[in-house]
């Protein structure tokens, strides 16, 4: 009786350790799967310019017209630097349903934004930074929401801010074309149309910088990319 009573402890044991293994292997295996989806989806041309991957500390900052366009530049980062990056989106958004909490929170790590309790003492960029620490990276887009069209929209002070806080983190300019017409406006369903992300040299904000300058600055270098 004792004895079974151990081979059952053991294999409980056993049970438990491989379930949580179990859990890392299906969170690893579905990482893959949706970057090679969005990938596939998108048919994403990827080109560095001036810029090489690196697993540094950077801010990803990128022009916004599909609810794809996070999953999509995430996608586009080699493995190791996708591991050490997270996507900055709106917690209303990324927690309704399941599916979306559950690829928000254990596959894409995301850094989620309450943007119904902004406070003074409590802003995003003071939450991005205590989040990111000296360790991860962030994928941000500055104009606040999606674009209608092709036009970049004004860049919003946050990024400013973040780098004001945060002088040595690397900014990489980010342009993702044709996002817009793969998964349009009010659509569920994305469009087989090919894209182009496109990351630029990195920019700093320069000391004593006014910050209207500084955003059409970041604002002109994702532009720029686009006519590369």
């Amino acid at each position: 009786m004792k004895a079974w009573r151990k081979q059952r402890i053991v294999w409980e044991r056993w049970t438990i350790v491989v379930d949580s293994g179990s859990l890392r292997v299906e969170e690893k295996l579905t990482r893959a799967f949706l970057a090679l989806l969005a990938r596939f989806l998108s048919g994403a041309s990827v080109r560095w310019i001036d810029c090489q991957p690196d697993t540094c500390q950077r801010v990803y900052f990128a022009n916004h017209t599909s609810h794809l366009d996070a999953i999509v530049l995430w996608s586009a980062l080699p493995q190791q630097v996708r591991n050490m990056t997270r996507p900055v989106g709106a917690k209303d958004y990324w927690t309704a349903g399941p599916i979306r909490r559950y690829l928000s929170n254990r596959v894409f790590n995301a850094l989620l934004i309450d943007r119904t309790e902004i406070k003074v003492h409590q802003s995003p960029v003071d939450v991005m930074i205590r989040e990111i620490s000296h360790r991860y990276s962030l994928i941000v887009f500055p104009e606040g929401g999606r674009s209608a069209g092709t036009e970049i929209g004004e860049f919003k002070s946050g990024l400013y801010y973040l780098c004001k806080k945060r002088p040595d983190l690397e900014l990489i300019p980010v342009h993702i074309d044709n996002m817009n017409r793969i998964l349009p406006r009010g659509e569920v369903l994305p469009v087989p149309l090919l894209t182009c992300i496109s990351f630029g040299p990195p920019i700093w904000l320069e000391a004593g910088e006014p910050k209207a300058h500084f955003l059409r600055r970041a604002r002109e270098a994702v532009r720029r990319l686009k006519e590369m």
